[in-house]
């Protein structure tokens, strides 16, 4: 199955041309050499920016030399409203300290830890969806609920109908979509002379989004005073020490991080979970192993977590087609030379994970839907080379042990009582993260559970569709 992908641009078009196209949609504004270059440079009489697919260069901006190829600092330009001086938008020492407080909530034992909040948002997720049975539904809506979910009952310990909760969920959703990952300026970096131009509202819905976060780190260290505060990742970092200097985060910096942690924990998991109930619906077959699995999921168990096989690779492969965040970019500190091109300090590195996930010259049969391909020798060896969509090296999201176990349980979740079958081709576009742009409609049906045969049939590997 070979799910949609953005129409790509001619080869050559204006720069104002491919700006107007950038605001639109960043994907669409890139032309189709991209999914077989191993390098592509932008030139204008301002600036160079380089995107980079081939896999040592990749690996030389994002691994071996991560100091000399930092956050593009243009890259604040369109989020530092909203984000501030949070973790996805600093460098250097600044960013260190912050990683270095912020890590420790998401060390490997504290997942078993946040497995049961993550638990009771998949079941009230699918108990709202399983109330719109034999209906057509608007599925990245109710994904959008459900990750913000998980974020609220991990992050502090109340569900998505908390008031607070709710109206920070309903003021991102509105800002979403008025906003782009990367700020024209960051991919396209325009003289310093250049008006940026923000789309209306933004800022103005950045800081409502802000005021409404200040009031939640606000309760929170109330109860951390009080010695009231639960156990919860808010609760550990606001607590956590830097080890270097042993300072905390002020309630200022919390806000910021607060913020990346509902875009990055929210945002990216709604878009990924969307987009894999979409492909299931185009693929009975590994729907039907999804939701086989899902029927272990009973008691809520961190165990039962092991058993979801074909979800965990449904989830993957979703995040290889549909990389929640399409692009990233670095600046050159250095002189430098790739490809027997000669890279000036300040030019912009874009890595996208859009086109490496997607590259021709490196995947078998790149625009197919295929999760069995990792499970394969070739598939995982692609998976070394070609699939980033954490990012890679010291700055890869530290939650990214996180998203891979909510991603599969939301999916199996959803899946164990109700099928979802394709109603009409979803477009993606890039905003704020890979989404599709009149949302993804899938017809909802109650499952039908199987007969004693077929159970039997299941179980010894064999599947019989009625």
């Amino acid at each position: 199955m070979i799910p949609p992908k953005p129409k790509a641009r001619p080869d050559k078009v204006t720069l104002w041309r491919y700006v107007k196209l950038f605001r639109q949609d960043i994907l669409s504004a890139q032309p189709a050499r991209l999914y077989r270059a191993w390098m592509a440079e932008f030139r204008t009489p301002f600036f160079r920016s380089y995107l980079l697919n081939q896999p040592d260069l990749v690996k030389t901006v994002l691994k071996d030399r991560p100091d000399d190829f930092p956050k593009s600092s243009r890259i604040s330009e369109g989020l530092r409203p909203l984000l501030g001086n949070s973790v996805f938008l600093t460098n250097g020492e600044v960013w260190k300290r912050q990683r270095r407080i912020i890590d420790p909530a998401f060390e490997g034992g504290r997942l078993r830890d946040t497995w049961p909040a993550m638990w009771a948002a998949a079941e009230a997720a699918a108990k709202r969806l399983n109330a719109q049975a034999e209906q057509v539904v608007e599925v990245e809506e109710l994904c959008s609920h459900a990750a913000a979910d998980v974020i609220f009952r991990t992050l502090f310990s109340i569900p998505i109908e908390d008031d607070l909760a709710s109206a920070v969920f309903h003021e991102f959703r509105a800002y979403q979509r008025s906003q782009p990952i990367l700020n024209v300026a960051a991919f396209v970096p325009l003289p310093h002379w250049m008006p940026r131009l923000h789309r209306r509202g933004t800022r103005a819905s950045a800081r409502r989004i802000r005021g409404l976060i200040q009031q939640l780190t606000d309760r929170r260290m109330e109860q951390i005073r009080a010695g009231t505060a639960p156990d919860d990742l808010a609760t550990k970092i606001m607590t956590t020490r830097d080890p270097v200097t042993g300072d905390t985060f002020t309630a200022d910096e919390m806000v910021d991080q607060v913020a990346i942690f509902f875009l990055a924990g929210h945002e990216t998991s709604a878009s990924a979970l969307g987009w894999a109930l979409y492909l299931l619906a185009e693929s009975p077959e590994w729907q039907d192993r999804v939701a086989e699995e899902a029927q272990g999921l009973v008691a809520g168990d961190f165990a039962e977590f092991g058993r979801l096989s074909a979800a965990k690779d449904v989830f993957r492969e979703t995040l290889r087609l549909y990389p929640p965040v399409p692009m990233m970019v670095r600046e050159a500190t250095c002189p430098e030379r790739f490809r027997d091109r000669d890279i000036a300090p300040g030019a912009q590195m874009v890595i996208s994970p859009w086109h490496l996930h997607r590259h021709e010259r490196i995947w078998d049969r790149p625009d197919e839907f295929d999760p069995a391909r990792w499970q394969t020798d070739d598939g995982r060896r692609c998976a070394r080379d070609a699939y980033i969509p954490f990012s890679a090296g010291q700055r890869v999201c530290t939650g990214a042990g996180f998203a891979m176990v909510e991603g599969p349980l939301l999916l199996a979740r959803l899946l164990r009582d109700v099928s979802v079958r394709p109603v009409t081709p979803p477009e993606p576009v890039a905003h704020l993260t890979v989404r599709a742009k009149d949302g993804i409609h899938l017809r909802v049906e109650r499952r039908r559970p199987p007969t004693p045969i077929e159970g039997e049939a299941g179980r010894s590997g064999t599947r019989q569709r009625g």
